[in-house]
């Protein structure tokens, strides 16, 4: 006879490798941002920067899929439109467009994809309530120090605007990026609660294996036979 003791531990299934799956996404992704970046493109003022669906996309991205694949897939739509894809605002493409005004937004999207990611995988291992509050404070950190700082940068340097001109210039794309994050967070929390694997792996179970197999030896139970003198004395 023996006894089986199974031990069951609950353990995060923690991402080492990108698999099929975290490729499609990227891809996914990537194709979504190109798409964002084409779609009513507005211009705002003399230097040409338009507004677009593409910082929606973005921060989409960050929040949907995290640090690590938001950064490559963000970074992918940016490498083939330096590449000649005509995939940036307005159908542009190239390495020219580095030297324009908007240079510092295209180099911003993949790090501020990178730095929501990371922020919205904090908030969601870490949070329940107050979810979507926090989700739309990471994106606008990052629209905010990202996006509209390097924005900034690009046009001082690009277009030799002073600080306060340059600050300006970038003021119109505020409202416009406060209703994207909104939208942004809505559009995420209903993907995560749909697919709750999609940016944290949750915790789960392990196989049960048998841990020790104790073998329990039972000493043989003996009948002493009776005595004469038991038998006798009756």
């Amino acid at each position: 006879m023996t006894q089986t003791h199974s031990a069951g531990t609950l353990q995060p299934a923690k991402r080492r490798r990108w698999n099929a799956t975290d490729l499609g996404l990227i891809a996914v992704f990537a194709a979504l941002v190109a798409a964002a970046a084409l779609v009513a493109a507005i211009p705002v003022g003399g230097l040409g920067v338009p507004i677009t669906l593409q910082t929606l996309a973005v921060i989409l991205t960050g929040l949907a899929l995290g640090p690590g694949r938001a950064f490559a897939a963000v970074g992918l739509h940016t490498l083939l439109g330096l590449a000649g894809l005509p995939i940036f605002s307005g159908g542009r493409s190239g390495l020219g467009i580095l030297a324009g005004p908007s240079a510092g937004y295209i180099i911003a999207f993949p790090l501020a994809a990178a730095a929501v990611g990371w922020l919205a995988a904090v908030v969601i291992r870490r949070t329940v309530k107050y979810r979507a509050a926090l989700l739309f404070a990471a994106a606008m950190a990052a629209s905010i120090v990202l996006i509209h700082g390097l924005g900034i940068a690009g046009m001082m340097v690009n277009a030799k605007l002073d600080f306060s001109k340059a600050f300006l210039a970038d003021l119109p794309f505020y409202p416009g990026d406060i209703l994207k994050n909104v939208l942004a967070v809505t559009i995420a929390i209903a993907l995560h609660k749909a697919f709750p694997d999609l940016l944290v792996r949750r915790v789960r179970p392990l196989p049960q294996t048998a841990a020790t197999q104790t073998p329990v030896t039972q000493t043989p139970v003996t009948q002493q036979a009776e005595t004469p003198e038991a038998t006798t004395q009756q």
